[in-house]
C-alpha cells in the first residue's frame, strides 16, 4: 500500500513538474521521461504500464484540449436537511496542498472551511467549522464535505478547491446547491411564505409568486410598483402578494388550499423576460376524508366540521363527484333560513349547518346502490366549490329475504408521518403576517 502510495505521488510531482514547463516540453520528451536507458534496467510488466499511465496522464495535463473540465453538479435538499459531497482529487492536486470548501460570491471564493497546513506525511486531515466538515484523505486522494442543517440561505454555488499557492484557490469541483422549504398542509388551510431580498433590488423591481411546470414557471402574483397583478379572480380571492421595502421582504399569503394547489412554487425577481428564483417552496395538501358502508334502503348522516369563525358566514353544499372531478350539487345552504342552524331539504337530501359549533350534517335517505361514489362537503361561494370533507360511499345491495339492517362507520385518512395532524384550532381570522425578517 506504502509503494503504490509513493508510487502515485511520484507520478504526481512529474505531472506538476510538467504544468510547470508544460511550454518547452514536446511529446516526445514526455514520452521519453518515462522510458529507462537501458534494457538491463527495463522495467517489469506491472510498472511498464504504470509509466505508460504516466505518460498519457503527462499528455492529457500538458495539452490542455485534453483535459476534462471540472465537473459541477446540482443539489437539491429540503430545509433542515444534511448534504455530503465526494471531491476526488485532479491532477494537479496532492496530499501537500490545503484544501477548501468555498462558497462562491461575486466569482470568488470564500472559504467556509479549510484544512490545516498538511505534514510531510499522508494522514487524513479533518476540520470542523461551524455545520461544516472538511475531510482530506490523500490515500483514497479524495476530499469530503458534510454540511448540517442547511436552511434556505445557504442556497448558492459552491466548490471544493485545494490551494496550491497562497490566497489562490483552484476548484476540484463545483457545486449548485438549492435549499428549498417542504410544507405539508390540509385542504382550507392558509399558506404564508416570506422571501428575503438584498439590498441590489431596487424597491420598484417587480417581485412575483410562480408555480412551476413543464414549461417553465407560471406567474400566479406579482407586484406592479404600488399596485398588484393577479392571474385570475379566483387566484385573487384566495392569494395576496405583500412587498415590505424597507425590510426587504415580500409576503405571499394562500387561503382556502385544495388539494389541486399541491405544487413546487418560486419567490422570483421579475426582470424583463427572465426570472431570478430567491426560493423554492414544495407544498403538499392532504384531504380530509371519510368512508361509510351502508346498505341499500337504510339512511345515512354524515357530519363535516369546519372552523366556525372562518367559514360560519359561508355558504355549504353537497355535491356528488363526476367526470373530470367536476362536483354535482345535490343540496345546498344558499337558500340561508334564518337562525344559526340553518336545515334545507330537496328530496332525499338534508343538510344543516350550526354555524355555532362549526359543524355541516347531511342526511341521505333511502339509499340505493346506485348512490355509491364520491361527494363532499363544501363550501360554496361565488359560485365555486371548495372541498371540506371527501366522502366516499359504498351502498351494498341487499339479497332478497335479508332483512338485517346496515350501518354506517367512519374513518379519518391519515396522510404520511411528515404531514401535520388537522387541527381545526388552527384556523383562525386571517389576518396579513407580521414581518420580522431582517437582511
Amino acid at each position: 500500500m506504502v509503494k503504490d502510495f509513493r508510487l502515485r505521488q511520484d507520478l504526481r510531482h512529474f505531472l506538476q513538474q510538467c504544468h510547470c514547463d508544460a511550454g518547452g516540453l514536446t511529446r516526445q520528451t514526455l514520452l521519453n521521461r518515462t522510458h529507462w536507458a537501458s534494457p538491463s534496467n527495463a522495467p517489469s510488466p506491472g510498472l511498464r504500464m504504470a509509466m505508460e499511465l504516466r505518460a498519457l496522464l503527462l499528455l492529457l495535463l500538458c495539452f490542455p484540449a485534453l483535459q476534462a473540465q471540472t465537473p459541477h453538479a446540482e443539489e437539491g435538499v429540503s430545509e433542515g436537511s444534511s448534504l455530503s459531497i465526494q471531491c476526488p482529487y485532479t491532477a494537479q492536486a496532492d496530499y501537500h496542498q490545503q484544501k477548501a470548501w468555498c462558497h462562491m460570491r461575486g466569482g470568488q471564493c470564500e472559504p467556509l472551511v479549510e484544512t490545516i497546513y498538511p505534514t510531510q506525511y499522508p494522514r487524513t486531515n479533518r476540520v470542523t467549522n461551524g455545520k461544516v466538515t472538511i475531510e482530506d484523505n490523500p490515500m483514497y486522494e479524495t476530499v469530503s464535505i458534510t454540511m448540517t442543517n442547511l436552511q434556505v440561505d445557504d442556497s448558492g454555488t459552491y466548490f471544493c478547491a485545494y490551494r496550491p499557492y497562497p490566497h489562490k484557490y483552484l476548484p476540484l469541483k463545483k457545486i449548485s446547491l438549492n435549499v428549498f422549504k417542504e410544507l405539508h398542509k390540509w385542504e382550507l388551510d392558509s399558506l404564508s411564505v416570506q422571501c428575503k431580498y438584498s439590498a441590489l433590488v431596487h424597491s420598484t423591481d417587480r417581485k412575483a409568486w410562480c408555480r412551476r411546470g413543464r414549461t417553465g414557471c407560471e406567474i400566479w402574483l406579482m407586484t406592479e410598483n404600488l399596485s398588484t397583478w393577479t392571474k385570475s379572480k379566483d387566484l385573487e380571492d384566495k392569494t395576496l402578494i405583500q412587498d415590505d421595502a424597507q425590510k426587504r421582504t415580500v409576503t405571499i399569503t394562500m387561503k382556502k388550499l385544495q388539494a389541486q394547489d399541491a405544487g413546487v412554487y418560486w419567490c422570483v425577481l421579475y426582470r424583463g423576460s427572465s426570472l431570478t428564483q430567491k426560493m423554492e417552496i414544495r407544498l403538499s395538501v392532504s384531504k380530509r376524508t371519510q368512508q361509510y358502508t351502508p346498505k341499500e334502503s337504510d339512511d345515512v348522516s354524515v357530519q363535516c366540521p369546519y372552523s366556525a369563525s372562518y367559514y360560519g358566514a359561508v355558504s355549504k353544499a353537497w355535491c356528488k363527484e363526476g367526470a373530470r372531478k367536476a362536483c354535482t350539487i345535490l343540496v345546498t345552504t344558499d337558500l340561508k333560513p334564518s337562525g344559526y342552524r340553518k336545515k334545507i331539504q330537496q328530496g332525499r337530501f338534508t343538510i344543516q349547518d350550526d354555524t355555532q359549533q362549526g359543524m355541516v350534517t347531511v342526511t341521505m335517505e333511502k339509499l340505493q346502490v346506485q348512490d355509491s361514489g364520491v361527494y363532499w362537503c363544501a363550501l360554496y361561494e361565488h359560485g365555486q366549490l371548495l372541498r371540506m370533507v371527501e366522502v366516499t360511499l359504498t351502498v351494498s345491495e341487499v339479497l332478497a329475504g335479508t332483512t338485517l339492517s346496515g350501518t354506517a362507520s367512519t374513518s379519518q385518512a391519515t396522510p404520511s408521518s411528515n404531514t401535520p395532524a388537522p387541527s381545526l384550532t388552527a384556523l383562525k381570522e386571517w389576518k396579513v403576517p407580521r414581518m420580522t425578517a431582517k437582511m
